[in-house]
C-alpha cells in the first residue's frame, strides 16, 4: 500500500516513468483502427436521431403488461408504418413511447383507435404528441452552429496562451474524442437527442481541460531546454505527462463514479430518457477524453515540435554527447564498479629518507617491540619480513614507526637519543 501511495511522487521525481511519448506509433495504430471502425459504421448503419430532430408524432401509452411487440403491430396496423418503441420507466409506472413518421390529424386518431383496441386500455392513457420536422431541423443546424463556435473559441485560445502547436494538438484530440462517441453512437444504435448533443459538448470542455492541464506543464518543463541542453523536448514532454498522469486518472475516475450511477439509474430506475442519453454520453466522452489527453494529444504536440530546427539541433548534440567515447566509459564503469566492503584501513606505506648504514639496525630492532622472540623480526613497508624465522601465523601486526632524518643518524658514531 505504501509503493501505492508513493507512486504519485514517484513519477513526479522521475524515479518511475511511462514513455508515452515513446510510444506514438502504438497509440496512433489504437485509435486508428477505433476510428475506422467508427466511420465505417457512421457510413452505413448511421446515427438514431430522435424525433426531435428529424420530426414525427409520439405516443405513449401506459401499458405495462405489453410488449414492444405488441406496440408495433398495433401502430402498423393503424397505419402509422414502422414505428420505434421504447420503454420508459420500470415496473407499474412502465409506459411505451413509440415514434413514427409525421402523421396527419386522422392518421393520428386511427394509431390510437388500434392501439386502445389491441392492447385492451382506454384511448384516454394515449398521450399524442407531434413534433413538425421544421423545428428537428432548426435544432440540427443549432447543434452543429454550436460545436463550431467552440471548436473556433478553443482554438483561438489556446493560440494565445499557449501557442498553435498546441492548439492543433488539442484541436486533433478533442476531433478525436467526437469520432469515438459517433461512432459509438452509430455501431450501437443509441438514440441522438438534445440531450446527447449537451453532453457531446460538455465531454469536450472537460476533455480540453485535463489536455490544457498537461499541456501548461509541458511548458514548464520545457522552458529553457535548448539552453541547458539537459533532454530533447519528446523526453521532457513525457515527464510533464507522467507528473500530471495521477491528476488525470484520478479526476477521471470521480467524474466517472457520478456519471456511471446516473446511467444505470437512468436505465434501471426510469427507463430510457433523456437522463439516460445526457449521462451515456458523458461515460463514453469521459473515457474517449482521458484516453486522448494521455496518448495522442501529447505524442501529438511532440512530434510536431521535434520538427522545429532548434530541437532538431538539440537531439543531435545529445546524441553525440551519448555517443561520445567519455560518457560510454563513464557509464560504463558506473555500471560495472563494484563496491568495495568496509574493513580496517591498510597501514600505509611510509618511504625512509635515509637509510641506516650497513651493519647498523633499523628503526624496528631499535623500538624494540617490533622484534620477536629472537630479535631479528624486521618490518618492510608495514609488513613483517616472510623470511623471518620468528613470524607466526595470526601475530599482530608490528606497528612501523615514521622515519626520523636526524644529525645523529646522519653521523655513524653518534650516540642515539633513548627515549
Amino acid at each position: 500500500m505504501s509503493r501505492l501511495a508513493d507512486i504519485g511522487g514517484r513519477l513526479y521525481r522521475g524515479d518511475v516513468s511511462v514513455n508515452f511519448v515513446g510510444r506514438q506509433k502504438l497509440w496512433y495504430t489504437i485509435s486508428g483502427c477505433i476510428l475506422v471502425i467508427a466511420l465505417v459504421a457512421l457510413i452505413v448503419r448511421g446515427l438514431n436521431f430522435s424525433v426531435e430532430f428529424k420530426g414525427g408524432s409520439v405516443f405513449q401509452v401506459s401499458a405495462p403488461q405489453a410488449s414492444i411487440s405488441q406496440v408495433e403491430n398495433a401502430v402498423a396496423d393503424g397505419g402509422g408504418g414502422a414505428a420505434v418503441v421504447q420503454q420508459v420507466g420500470v415496473g407499474s409506472k412502465a409506459q411505451w413511447q413509440a415514434q413514427t413518421a409525421p402523421l396527419t390529424i386522422a392518421q393520428t386518431q386511427h394509431v390510437q383507435d388500434s392501439i386502445a383496441k389491441e392492447l385492451g386500455i382506454s384511448a384516454n392513457s394515449i398521450n399524442t404528441e407531434f413534433v413538425g420536422p421544421t423545428w428537428g431541423s432548426q435544432i440540427s443546424a443549432k447543434a452543429i452552429e454550436a460545436l463550431i463556435a467552440f471548436l473556433v473559441v478553443i482554438v483561438i485560445y489556446l493560440s494565445i496562451a499557449f501557442e498553435w502547436k498546441m492548439a492543433s494538438a488539442a484541436l486533433v484530440a478533442l476531433m478525436h474524442d467526437i469520432l469515438i462517441t459517433v461512432g459509438v453512437y452509430a455501431l450501437a444504435g443509441f438514440q441522438v437527442s438534445p440531450a446527447t448533443v449537451i453532453g457531446l459538448l460538455t465531454i469536450l470542455g472537460y476533455s480540453l481541460y485535463d489536455t490544457v492541464v498537461v499541456f501548461d506543464k509541458v511548458r514548464e518543463n520545457t522552458a529553457g531546454l535548448v539552453t541547458a541542453a539537459r533532454s530533447t523536448y519528446s523526453e521532457a514532454a513525457n515527464l510533464a505527462l507522467n507528473q500530471t498522469l495521477v491528476r488525470s486518472i484520478n479526476t477521471s475516475l470521480i467524474a466517472l463514479l457520478p456519471v456511471a450511477a446516473i446511467l444505470i439509474a437512468g436505465t434501471v430506475l426510469l427507463g430510457t430518457g433523456e437522463l439516460s442519453d445526457l449521462a451515456l454520453v458523458l461515460f463514453v466522452g469521459m473515457l474517449s477524453g482521458t484516453y486522448s489527453s494521455i496518448c495522442i494529444a501529447t505524442p501529438v504536440l511532440a512530434d510536431l515540435k521535434e520538427r522545429e530546427p532548434q530541437y532538431k539541433a538539440l537531439a543531435k548534440r545529445l546524441r553525440a554527447r551519448a555517443a561520445s567515447p567519455r560518457v560510454a566509459a563513464k557509464q560504463a564503469g558506473a555500471r560495472t564498479q563494484a563496491p568495495v566492503p568496509a574493513g580496517p584501513p591498510a597501514p600505509s606505506a611510509v618511504a625512509a629518507p635515509d637509510q641506516p648504514p650497513a651493519g647498523q639496525p633499523g628503526d624496528a630492532a631499535r623500538d624494540g617491540d617490533s622484534a620477536g622472540p629472537g630479535g631479528d623480526d624486521l618490518v618492510i613497508n608495514g609488513q613483517p619480513d616472510a623470511q623471518s624465522a620468528g613470524a607466526r601465523p595470526g601475530a599482530p601486526r608490528p606497528r612501523q614507526q615514521p622515519r626520523r632524518s636526524t644529525a645523529a643518524q646522519r653521523r655513524p658514531n653518534a650516540k642515539k637519543k633513548r627515549r
